[in-house]
């Protein structure tokens, strides 16, 4: 009897732990994020379990064969023209990252620490592209940089040039602006972020201990920023890598990017395991280059620090 009434108080002394915990402020917050993180796992886990299946198969023409192999991986990693493609995408991602990042920085110190109470409105300023469908601020650059283009029209009026250049539209250059452009936003904002968060109180102890401007920045607010690198980096480094629209509409033959093919072995190619096989492998290279930037930059900022 006594073990009895002892489970019976153990079983009472559950139940109202978990009424408790019910009743508290995590359990309330868990069931008001459950539905939208089922929901974002069903659509976002779940196509890339289904690439993932498909890249172990293989297909003829319209019948898909489910047979585990791992010949579609062989191809992707072997065929030059996919090696090459996946180097020159990673080569054109991390320039873009870099250069984004370098337009992007003092943009982003200036609205800190000198926008003053219009630091709102410049951060509204910034978003104002972002009105305008992606595809259409990609076409405005072929106007730009086309044969009869803005660029080539102030050239000739200058007198720089003699006749029209093709030389600025479908290539890599061409292909790196669009991208440093479309995605500069997302890389002014978080260095915003993070150079707001700068205590100024440091700033001004470096100033007092004999460091001049440069000096104070490069050791105290660059470091300090350091997050902000980073994040803006991997925004725009990440979904560049992928990008096909942009290498299809300014890129021309010397701008093609591996996105180009995956795209292509979903529609015309009608190889849907070759596809998803160069989309798993584009996803593990990209997780490993990003891995290893996070590192070397937190190491570059404990160096500087």
């Amino acid at each position: 009897m006594t073990a009895v009434a002892e489970r019976i108080a153990e079983i009472g002394t559950l139940r109202s732990r978990h009424k408790s915990w019910m009743r508290s402020e995590s359990a309330q917050g868990l069931a008001l994020i459950s539905p939208t993180l089922i929901f974002a796992m069903v659509m976002l886990v779940v196509p890339i379990l289904v690439v993932i299946a498909h890249s172990f198969w293989t297909q003829n023409y319209l019948t898909i064969d489910r047979t585990f192999t791992l010949e579609q991986y062989r191809i992707a990693l072997t065929e030059p023209i996919y090696r090459d493609l996946l180097l020159r995408s990673l080569w054109i991602s991390l320039v873009v990252s870099a250069a984004t990042v370098i337009l992007a920085y003092p943009i982003a110190y200036f609205i800190s620490f000198h926008g003053g109470r219009h630091k709102s409105l410049w951060l509204f300023l910034i978003t104002i592209p972002f009105w305008t469908s992606y595809l259409l601020r990609v076409m405005s650059w072929k106007v730009v940089l086309g044969f009869n283009g803005v660029l080539n029209s102030a050239l000739l009026g200058m007198g720089i040039i003699s006749e029209p250049s093709p030389a600025f539209l479908y290539n890599t250059t061409a292909v790196v602006i669009t991208l440093a452009h479309a995605w500069a936003a997302f890389a002014i904002l978080p260095i915003f972020v993070s150079l707001e968060k700068v205590d100024r109180t440091l700033i001004e102890a470096a100033t007092d201990l004999g460091d001049n401007p440069l000096r104070s920045f490069l050791r105290v607010t660059l470091p300090l920023s350091i997050p902000g690198v980073v994040s803006a980096i991997l925004i725009v480094m990440i979904p560049t890598v992928g990008d096909f629209i942009t290498p299809k509409m300014v890129g021309g033959k010397d701008g093609v990017m591996i996105a180009t093919a995956i795209q292509a072995q979903f529609g015309k190619g009608a190889n849907w395991p070759l596809g998803a096989a160069l989309s798993v492998a584009t996803m593990i290279v990209v997780s490993a280059m990003a891995g290893a930037t996070v590192l070397l930059l937190r190491g570059m900022a404990r160096l500087a620090r």
